[in-house]
């Protein structure tokens, strides 16, 4: 179980995608907010994509307002000559100012998303992106009609192969999911986060379920207790980001001990704490594709070593359900 294919384009991915918001570096929103993960080393950035590559990831995700475009820029460098080699994903709907890597609104029109698309293109140093995604959750429904149809002009144009949402919403998904080219849903989903409603549209529309934060913020990848950096998202959690404390001292202790609870299913076989908690997405659904993000080599290894390991088992999975009491 190393590929999967990515909703109903018959379009390959590896089973793993790696989610490149985090290499973006650091970015805020108007009022000071940070939307980052922290500080960044480019260079490592890079060889983390490259190590990646050489292990069998073929899917990377990552959006235009990451870093106010640098992700893109990152992602375009590391990537280089084997562009070919991959599945690119981006998003679009976020308006920013790269000088100030600062988020300043947002834009739902057609317009804007041609711009944006033109814009990624250049920053990904590619004539064409395999799915493009709207970044605007909550964006209305006969807007997103209309934007879907915008992304079958971009399909007709060779400029896009196909497309999808980033929403948590099934009923704004499935609005999308009219579109002969629509066959992703990036969505949260997670251990400790399930999102069976979401999950059931997937599988019954045949879309990909693409999964953000698959290991849950960092607390299914070990994160513990202690401060985080300034310009970490997760030292002042927005209200859609649970499990971290408000005043910025680190992972909530509730949430610590739903980790704990099931540690030893997900660790089981030789697996890290990563590893289990994308082997449980793999097996809650043949439609999954779980994007986490990295910063190093060392991340990038330890996630990409999952796919060696494969899914849990339905046991398993039950007992997990038992353990959190779901």
């Amino acid at each position: 179980m190393t590929t999967r294919t990515l909703g109903r384009t018959g379009i390959e991915v590896s089973a793993l995608g790696f989610g490149c918001w985090a290499i973006g570096g650091e970015h805020r929103t108007a009022d000071g907010q940070p939307v980052g993960w922290g500080k960044t080393d480019d260079d490592e950035s890079v060889r983390a994509v490259r190590r990646a590559l050489d292990l069998g990831v073929t899917f990377f995700d990552t959006a235009d307002s990451y870093g106010t475009g640098h992700s893109e820029e990152i992602l375009g460098r590391a990537l280089g000559r084997r562009r070919d080699d991959v599945v690119l994903a981006t998003k679009w709907g976020n308006v920013f100012d790269p000088d100030t890597r600062t988020l300043t609104g947002t834009d739902d029109t057609p317009e804007y998303a041609r711009r944006a698309l033109t814009a990624s293109l250049r920053r990904l140093g590619t004539d064409h992106i395999d799915l493009y995604q709207l970044h605007l959750s909550d964006a209305g429904p006969a807007r997103a009609a209309e934007l879907r149809d915008t992304c079958e002009e971009f399909v007709r144009e060779g400029l896009v192969r196909a497309y999808g949402w980033s929403t948590d919403d099934p009923v704004r998904a499935a609005v999308f999911a009219e579109g002969p080219h629509a066959t992703a849903v990036q969505h949260r989903l997670n251990v400790l986060q399930d999102a069976p409603g979401m999950v059931e549209l997937c599988e019954r529309l045949e879309l990909a379920s693409v999964n953000r934060s698959p290991l849950a913020m960092g607390l299914l990848a070990g994160r513990r207790g202690g401060p985080l950096e300034a310009g970490d998202i997760r030292s002042r959690p927005p209200a859609w980001l649970p499990g971290y404390a408000e005043d910025g001292s680190g992972a909530d202790p509730r949430w610590l001990a739903r980790v704990d609870a099931v540690r030893s299913v997900l660790t089981s076989g030789g697996r890290t704490l990563a590893q289990g908690a994308l082997a449980w997405l793999w097996a809650r659904s043949p439609r999954t594709v779980p994007i986490p993000g990295f910063r190093t080599v060392a991340q990038a290894e330890d996630n990409a070593g999952a796919l060696a390991k494969g899914p849990l088992t339905a046991a398993q999975l039950a007992e997990i359900d038992r353990l959190l009491g779901r």
